[in-house]
């Protein structure tokens, strides 16, 4: 009989965590209203570098609640006409409103 050598398993490497504009993180984010649980998508299946995916979330009827909050609000800042459609300008304007709310708040 041949000798067989045991090789180890190969370890999984370490899943790094996902964080918003690459700072902030969703894991800890809890939302306490439990009529709104289903609508704010904070999950770790939605977190996201950038709230910028190109989905298709107004396809059927209940499907933007699965829009990522922070798209979301990404979304509605590209409201009247002369900022329609210019989502990394409001993608801009989300990541400096959060640096500011984490200078004030700490």
């Amino acid at each position: 009989s041949m000798a067989v050598d045991s090789v180890p398993a190969p370890q999984p490497a370490d899943v790094q965590e996902i964080k918003l504009f690459g700072r902030w993180s969703c894991y800890d984010v809890q939302v306490s209203d439990m009529s709104l649980q289903d609508y704010i998508s904070v999950k770790e299946k939605y977190a996201k570098y950038l709230p910028h995916s190109a989905g298709r979330y107004a396809h059927k009827r209940f499907r933007k609640a699965q829009c990522p909050i922070v798209e979301r609000l990404t979304n509605s800042l590209m409201m009247h006409g002369r900022n329609n459609g210019k989502k990394l300008m409001a993608v801009r304007i989300v990541k400096h409103a959060f640096e500011i709310i984490h200078l004030l708040t700490g």
